[in-house]
């Protein structure tokens, strides 16, 4: 039997119980799921994957804390938030605190997705990061595999963004809403002047 995969990282370790490091946050996406959602990068990844869209997220050092509650708050402040969206970053290596938060916004009547570089396979064995199958039993929507710039697709009408990575609809509601497609993308000007730009191809723009 294989053992229980161990923290990546002793950053992992510094990060306060009901908190989570994460990189950035927006609110109102519409590329990144069926809907209008939130959607939250979590700090920290162990692939480093060329082409990565976001390999500000690589690192574990602590980035910005933020509470459990202080971030569902967040996210259901804003009333045409229909749903969240987790992404990094590998969201499953902060599996516990994702399904805490997970939680509290389903039982406001939000959706949630997750994408993973993870197969699904993965998190449903014994060698899956701590938290997995609980953050798991908390997502309608699942988009796992790492992306692979030599299978990488450039479609309208594809919601992955290389052939190797897979949808799970893990809640039945959904299996009509995958709708969205990968190569779109979105600019959101913050309120400190910085910008996100998310989707395929995003990356993360500071202000100059």
């Amino acid at each position: 039997m294989e053992k229980q995969s161990i923290n990546p990282s002793p950053a992992l370790e510094e990060i306060p119980p009901g908190c989570l490091n994460i990189m950035g946050y927006i609110d109102e996406s519409e590329v990144n799921g069926p809907g209008c959602r939130a959607v939250v990068w979590v700090q920290g990844c162990l692939r480093e994957c060329p082409g990565c869209f976001n390999i500000e997220s690589w690192s574990f050092e602590i980035n910005q804390l933020i509470s459990v509650d202080s971030l569902a708050e967040k996210i259901l402040s804003n009333p045409r938030n229909t749903g969240v969206t987790f992404s990094g970053g590998e969201p499953f290596w902060q599996a516990p605190a994702l399904a805490s938060l997970a939680r509290q916004l389903k039982a406001a009547g939000l959706n949630v997705m997750s994408f993973t570089g993870f197969t699904l396979e993965k998190l449903q064995s014994e060698s899956a990061p701590a938290g997995a199958q609980e953050l798991l039993t908390q997502l309608d929507i699942l988009i796992d595999g790492a992306f692979v710039e030599s299978k990488a697709i450039n479609s309208p009408n594809s919601p992955v963004s290389s052939t190797n990575q897979r949808v799970h609809v893990l809640n039945p509601a959904f299996q009509d809403q995958i709708t969205w497609a990968s190569d779109q993308i979105e600019i959101h000007v913050l309120k400190d002047g910085s910008r996100i730009i998310t989707g395929y191809r995003g990356s993360w723009v500071e202000q100059s």
